[in-house]
């Protein structure tokens, strides 16, 4: 089944496309029938510099195997005119893969305020406003796929990456908040932290893990995850050589202590606060009001 699926009709924005993950991902898309828009600013890895050269590239690879594209160059923080240029060549937008981001890592007390405000507004930022500048025409047709793109670091923490970890967490944040928001308008919205190699791994990694940690590995889970098939909204995804896997929220059952008590009394009971025997899994909002308010 899965060997047939594909996106006839569907118009897909893939940012940060011009290279790397992005790259392969509107390949796939290409390949596949959809109709892509092909965003890259063309800058370094550090978010200095721009060219029109890598998006064109990849235009020009999806054209070679008989697939429709249009590139873009603007910057992820200039989002609506990314989706203008879906809705301009194209009329409409279906699917948003937002790929794009930069580096720059420093331990947190040498990081500049741009250190730190450059990477929101790439990677954060820019993920909200490419997404937002697409979601009322999500909404209005009543069909939509959201991909967001966070990273282990963020989910784990990483020395010399407090600013990437901030924001691509946020990224996650957002995404459970849209997922919500779209459920009733048949928008889902889906998060990978994906391994690859790319320009962003290739000072990080040794050469023998990047050999093996090829982005062809993460965008047939872009693939699935975008398809009008699948089902899953707000899952958190971890991908990479030929490994795929859901993560979720466990809370320990916790610790109720009764009328006053004090630290010492925190002190007393940490070992129950922290035990994570018979672990729960909360979902939703509700979940944490809900563990409050239980009696013990």
């Amino acid at each position: 089944m899965t060997d047939g699926l594909r996106y006839d009709g569907r118009v897909v924005i893939v940012t940060g496309a011009g290279g790397g993950l992005g790259r392969q991902h509107a390949l796939m898309f290409g390949a596949r029938g959809a109709r892509v828009v092909v965003n890259d600013l063309g800058g370094g890895r550090t978010g200095d510099g721009s060219s029109s050269a890598a998006a064109d590239r990849v235009v020009e690879e999806i054209r070679s195997i008989g697939g429709e594209a249009v590139a873009n160059y603007d910057s992820v923080t200039d989002g609506a005119r990314i989706v203008e240029t879906a809705l301009e060549v194209f009329g409409t937008v279906d699917v948003v893969v937002n790929n794009a981001g930069i580096l720059r890592d420093v331990s947190f007390h040498k990081m500049t305020d741009q250190d730190w405000t450059l990477l929101q507004n790439i990677h954060l930022n820019g993920t909200c406003a490419v997404t937002q500048a697409a979601w009322p025409v999500l909404r209005d047709k009543g069909y939509g796929r959201v991909i967001m793109t966070t990273s282990a670091a963020g989910i784990y923490g990483n020395f010399g990456q407090a600013n990437y970890a901030a924001a691509k967490l946020g990224i996650l944040g957002l995404a459970n908040a849209l997922a919500e928001e779209g459920r009733t308008k048949n928008i889902h919205v889906n998060t990978i932290a994906p391994i690859a190699a790319s320009r962003m791994t290739e000072t990080v990694f040794p050469k023998e893990l990047l050999d093996r940690l090829r982005p062809e590995a993460v965008s047939p889970l872009v693939g699935w995850l975008a398809h009008e098939l699948c089902t899953e909204t707000k899952g958190l995804f971890e991908v990479g050589a030929g490994y795929m896997a859901k993560l979720r929220w466990e809370r320990t059952n916790g610790y109720r202590f009764g009328g006053d008590f004090t630290l010492d009394d925190v002190a007393r009971h940490w070992d129950a606060v922290v035990d994570f025997t018979g672990a729960e899994h909360p979902v939703v909002m509700h979940d944490s009001l809900a563990a409050v308010q239980r009696e013990g």
